[in-house]
Order: structure tokens, then C-alpha cells, then sequence
């Protein structure tokens, strides 16, 4: 079999207009996926050069295979498994900038150079301390942002046609504003003038956005058999699932000159990101935390073994379109659209999403994803809504840490769970052992005592679990 490169397959050239800090496996089936599609279907014609953010990583596989590689999708759409399989050919080159830090300035001094991508995890934006931004190059990526612009900057003399735009990826809230933030800081820090700092505001785009896509990476369990249906020897497979949304927060003139929603693409521009966030947070990861702990107490492993189960499936679809869907602002139609979409996603049989990962950190993930539904809902209605109350009983009940047989290892912040295990393992009534659960400020970070019978109302699903099972009380609930 013939190994993937420039020799044994033709290729398109184009020119690098956009450089991208991260190589890792959701930027390549994500960003670059999407940068191949428009290069085809609208005559984009940008290409890309990889950064690796750190000193070690990808770089080297990338370039034994010329920045070759296949995307494999697997998903769902309109209710039917769908596959599909693409070569990108738009990253042109990629590098190691602790290595090759000359050949790195020669692609941020580029006058093609329109955007920077990023992807450098959460801990990639954030501030370092006595940070040298004339090191080659800085430790930190704001550093390399901020050493980049000032670069060119001077290299160009100020020219307000030579800024350059930044979407960032990274998974926290307003990203590109805190990576801002966190330039100027380093601007001012080492007196890099007035003149720049009105540059970066003026000529440079700090894009939000947000990122939807599950991607699982190399398929080492089935790599053999994708390889033989390329027919070549590809060693930077990428699987994800069918479904993408970037939804980016930018001004016109950038909507124009990245037009990537006209490629086919699910690309949403935005002017203000909140509400969207707000939207996605609510029913995509609220859908999942609040699954979480009912599925586990159930037996199953996966988020599609959950969703197989029509109990599981019916209880979550109406607690979105009754609980929370009706307290998000905007048009009900394309709301119910969205929700449709983000649903079917659960039940894509290619995807082993684990139930045991998307657990992890559960108490915040909770409270920051469900429970403004229950309190929009509860003020909404008058009423305790059902469902929500429910997944919240299930969620400390599973962290009594074993149920029905089965043992679950809890991990979040260590003393709040001994804390709850500690409260399982007293002499209490159950009911008093969820009172004194909930009403802990500290573990919860909100005051559950505050809304009429919201704690009795769990400590009697509690009770009903313990009592008649899991199982039962999905059925009376869903």
C-alpha cells in the first residue's frame, strides 16, 4: 500500500493566508475540514500552515505525510447513518516555531496573511508570569500573539490593511476577548506604544466562537480497514461525527471576506455571542448533564446505549421542549429546529461517547447548565419542573458512589464528594441526608434553600430510586 504524500497522490496548492496554532485531531477535522470544503465548493483558495503551540507534538508526522490526511464523518441526518470520507489537502505546510523560528517569522511577516486560528486548549489562554515576548518564540500563546503583531507592526510600518483576524477555539467563554485582554496587558507591560495599541484596536479582529463537533481521533481499533478503503497508508486519520456548527462573533467586513456559510457550512456569524451560547449550553450540555447520572444509575455505559432506551429518550426530548426550551428567547420555530438537531446527534451509532467522561465535574457541570432552566421554568410555570428536579436527585444519588449492585467512581472536587459520601453514610433519615446535601452553599455554589420545595421535592424522587428503582420512576416521570 502507498503511503499518503505529495508523490503518490496530486494535490492542490494554495497559497497560506491563514496560520493555526494546534495540530491536534478537532482543529484538522474541524477548521481545516471546513477550509477544504470552501477551497472546493466556492473557490476560497486559502491555504493553511500549522503551528504546533508546543515543543513537542505533531509536526513531524505531519510533514512525513506532506500535511495529507483523510476525515472520516459517521452520523446522523434526517433519522438515517450517514458516512463520508474527504481528503484535506488544505494545510500547505506545518512547524515546529521552537525549532524553526525563522521559517515561523517568514509566515507571520507574510503581506497574504489574513487569520490566525487557534486551538491551544484552555490553559492556552492564560497570562505567564514575567512573560519575554522577544523570546523565539514567547512561552505562552497570548506571548506569541502579542510578539507576532508587534512584529509586524513595525514590519509594515503600521499599514491598517496588513492587521490580521483571530478566531479562537479554545473552550471557554469569550476567548478571542480574553486573549485581547491579555495582549494589551503585554503591549502596555513592555511599552510597545500607543501607536501599536491603536493598531491592534483598529486594524486587527478578535473574534469569539464556538465549537460543536465530536471528534475521536485516530482509529487505532479499526485503522487497517479505513486504510485498505483509501487505498492508502494514512497515518493521520481523523474520525468525528457528521454534525459541525462554528457559530463566530464578527463584524461584517470579516462575514465577507471568510464567507464560509455560503461553502454549505453550518457557520453562524453572530453580533453578540450570549444568547447563542446560552441557547446551546441550555439544551445541548444541559441534555447531557442532566442524562448523565439517570443513564448511569441505569445500567448503561454510552450516550447512544441511553438513548436506545426509549424511557431515556422520551424523558429527555420533553424536558427540552417543556422545561427549557420554552424559557430561551427567540424564534420558537428555528429553536425547535436547533433542538431536533442537537437531539439526533445522541442517537449516532458511531459515536462512543462515554457517559463516565461527560460525568466528570458534574456538581458545577449541573449547576451551571440545568439549573437556570429549573429557575426560569419554576418561575415561569409557578411549578417545580419534573424532569430537572429529577436529574438533580439522580445526580447526588449517584454520588452516594454505588447503586442497585453497580459501583461508580465519582470524580469532581474531592471534599464535595466526601462530603456527599459522608452524608450517604450517616445515620440520617434520606431525606434529612438530602437537606443537609443541598443546603451546602459551598459545594452547590447556589442556594437551593431559597426556592419553595425544591429539596423535598428531590428528597422524595430520592426516596422513590431507592425504593422502586430507576427504572420506575423514568417511566412515571418521562
Amino acid at each position: 500500500m502507498q503511503k499518503l504524500s505529495n508523490e503518490t497522490l496530486k494535490r492542490e496548492e494554495y497559497p497560506v493566508k491563514i496560520l493555526q496554532f494546534g495540530e491536534g485531531n478537532f482543529l484538522r477535522a474541524f477548521v481545516d475540514w471546513m477550509i477544504n470544503k470552501a477551497n472546493k465548493e466556492i473557490g476560497f483558495n486559502r491555504g493553511v500552515a500549522i503551528v504546533q503551540p508546543l515543543e513537542n507534538g505533531l509536526v513531524p508526522m505531519l510533514k512525513e505525510q506532506d500535511c495529507l490526511y483523510h476525515v472520516k464523518l459517521e452520523g446522523m441526518k434526517d433519522g438515517n447513518p450517514i458516512t463520508q470520507t474527504e481528503l484535506v489537502d488544505a494545510v500547505q505546510d506545518a512547524l515546529n516555531p521552537y525549532s524553526e523560528y525563522e521559517k515561523y517569522q517568514q509566515y507571520f511577516l507574510s503581506p497574504e496573511l489574513e487569520l490566525v486560528v487557534s486551538n491551544t486548549t484552555e490553559a492556552g489562554i492564560s497570562r505567564v508570569e514575567n512573560e519575554d515576548i522577544y523570546a523565539k518564540p514567547p512561552k505562552s500563546f497570548p506571548g506569541k500573539v502579542c510578539q507576532l503583531l508587534y512584529q509586524r507592526y513595525e514590519h509594515f510600518n503600521g499599514a491598517a490593511d496588513k492587521g490580521i483576524t483571530f478566531f479562537c477555539c479554545e473552550l471557554i467563554d469569550k476567548n478571542a476577548t480574553v486573549l485581547k485582554e491579555i495582549v494589551f496587558e503585554l503591549a502596555e507591560q513592555n511599552n510597545l506604544g500607543e501607536g501599536f495599541i491603536n493598531w491592534l484596536n483598529e486594524s486587527c479582529n478578535f473574534c469569539s466562537t464556538l465549537v460543536d463537533r465530536i471528534v475521536t481521533g485516530f482509529p487505532k481499533d479499526n485503522i487497517k480497514e479505513i486504510q485498505a478503503e483509501l487505498g492508502y497508508e494514512d497515518n493521520l486519520v481523523v474520525v468525528g461525527e457528521y454534525f459541525h456548527l462554528w457559530a463566530i462573533e464578527a463584524p461584517d467586513h470579516v462575514r465577507e471576506q471568510f464567507p464560509f456559510d455560503k461553502a454549505g457550512l453550518n457557520v453562524v456569524w453572530l453580533n453578540d455571542m450570549t444568547k447563542f451560547r446560552d441557547k446551546k449550553v441550555r439544551i445541548l450540555n444541559g441534555s447531557h448533564s442532566a442524562m448523565v447520572a439517570l443513564s448511569m444509575l441505569s445500567g448503561y455505559q454510552t450516550v447512544m446505549e441511553a438513548f436506545n432506551d426509549e424511557t431515556i429518550s422520551e424523558f429527555i426530548q420533553n424536558m427540552v421542549s417543556e422545561e427549557v426550551s420554552p424559557n430561551i428567547a427567540g424564534d420558537k420555530e428555528a429553536l425547535k429546529v436547533f433542538a431536533d438537531e442537537i437531539l439526533e446527534r445522541f442517537y449516532n451509532p458511531y459515536i462512543k461517547h462515554y457517559l463516565k467522561d461527560i460525568s466528570l465535574n458534574s456538581i458545577s457541570k449541573w449547576v451551571t447548565r440545568d439549573y437556570p432552566s429549573l429557575i426560569d421554568s419554576f418561575n415561569r410555570t409557578g411549578e417545580l419542573p419534573k424532569r430537572l428536579t429529577l436529574s438533580l436527585a439522580a445526580l447526588i444519588t449517584l454520588y452516594k458512589g454505588e447503586y442497585n449492585g453497580l459501583s461508580f467512581s465519582i470524580t469532581d472536587t474531592p471534599e464535595y464528594v466526601q462530603f456527599i459520601q459522608n452524608e450517604w453514610s450517616s445515620a440520617k433519615s434520606v431525606n434529612e441526608k438530602v437537606e443537609t446535601i443541598l443546603s451546602n452553599k459551598e459545594v452547590w455554589g447556589v442556594d437551593f434553600t431559597a426556592i419553595d420545595d425544591l429539596i423535598a421535592e428531590v428528597a422524595t424522587y430520592v426516596n422513590a430510586i431507592l425504593a422502586e428503582g430507576i427504572a420506575t420512576v423514568l417511566k412515571k416521570v418521562a
